[in-house]
């Protein structure tokens, strides 16, 4: 496969892993984004809240696998894999778009329909990831002021990278 079909044939990437049709499929992406406030209590007074900051954008991943058209048990395999090195790993949708960095929280599979050695050949799987760092959109934040104009510093590095 040449690296242009490669890119266009990615659903997404986590990591080194790529999310194809013959790999690990996803169905179903749901990602939630929240933000945390912490409540003080106030005397004679309703609470008031504080803005802490984003939480975790859990994001969760559900598919099915037929192992006879993709590489399933293999695709599954390789996720534990990561799973167990406890590294946070770049999530980047095949559109480009950066989530940031994430774990693999769990991984669940549900496997029917066997053939007589045991082989399933219908693995339903679902891959929750936790944002664990800085996504994008907190570095922006970060960097750029209120008025919407690029920190000089950060605006002479982007300059001089180009």
């Amino acid at each position: 496969m040449t690296q242009t079909a490669m890119k266009a044939n990615t659903m997404m990437i986590l990591g080194q892993f790529p999310f194809w049709l013959h790999t690990a499929p996803y169905q179903t992406v749901d990602r939630k984004n929240s933000w945390r406030y912490v409540k003080n209590d106030r005397v004679g007074k309703s609470p008031s809240y504080q803005y802490v900051g984003p939480d975790e954008e859990p994001i969760t991943l559900s598919g099915t696998l037929y192992p006879e058209i993709s590489v399933g048990d293999f695709s599954l395999k390789v996720l534990e894999s990561m799973a167990f090195s406890g590294m946070p790993w770049p999530l980047i949708e095949g559109t480009g778009r950066a989530y940031g960095m994430y774990i693999i929280e769990s991984l669940s599979q549900n496997r029917t329909e066997f053939l007589s050695n045991g082989q399933a050949l219908k693995i339903d799987f679902t891959l929750t990831l936790k944002r664990v760092g800085d996504s994008i959109d907190e570095y922006l934040t970060e960097n750029v002021r209120h008025n919407g104009a690029i920190r000089p510093e950060l605006n002479e590095k982007l300059t001089s990278s180009q």
